[in-house]
């Protein structure tokens, strides 16, 4: 399981109006794929779900909607 710690701020115009943090499970991100990939009639492989779910994490850091910070 590997978890990420992330700052999201929801903003209004430039001004910050509250900062969370936010636990981001890649794990959970491959399960909630292949659920919602089943309901569409998919049948995903465990590997392409672990893809999905590490292409789903690394553009939310690439859109800045995330920070990594790793678990100590």
């Amino acid at each position: 399981m590997f978890y990420l710690m992330s700052h999201i701020f929801l903003q209004k115009g430039a001004i910050c109006l509250k900062e969370i943090d936010v636990i981001i499970d890649t794990e959970e991100i491959a399960e909630f794929f292949f659920r919602e990939l089943l309901k569409r009639g998919y049948v995903p492989t465990e590997d392409e779900m672990e893809e999905l779910a590490d292409i789903t994490f690394e553009y939310l850091l690439e859109k800045c909607i995330i920070d990594e910070e790793l678990d100590e």
